[in-house]
């Protein structure tokens, strides 16, 4: 069976899995929310029927100041990224890691 790319799964179940991420160390929904409506420009980045892949490439206003977002997800650099999708991906894995250990909204958002 064909494995399938994280850019075709349904951005539902993506926004769960950061959310839960976020819940897990004591952050809430809203601050989730709040991180990826910063990065996007949706303004219900929750209620979004689409493929994560569209969720990324559609985003309304992308943040010129995502391009601040640095450091290691996942054992690889955001900064050193290439492709643009997987950079995208990759900067709003940043931010909720960074939300969920704890830092403080004001400097999650640059």
């Amino acid at each position: 069976m064909p494995r399938q790319s994280v850019f075709d799964m349904p951005y539902a179940k993506i926004y769960d899995c950061l959310a839960q991420k976020a819940e897990r160390k004591g952050r809430t929904r809203e601050e989730v929310d709040q991180v990826i409506a910063w990065l996007t420009g949706y303004d219900n980045p929750a209620e979004r029927n689409m493929t994560y892949g569209d969720f990324l490439a559609k985003a309304p206003d992308w943040n010129p100041r995502a391009e601040l977002i640095t450091g290691p997800v996942c054992g690889v650099r955001v900064e050193t990224i290439e492709d643009p999708m997987t950079k995208k991906m990759r900067q709003l894995d940043k931010l909720v890691d960074e939300l969920a250990k704890g830092k403080p909204l004001e400097k999650v958002l640059r």
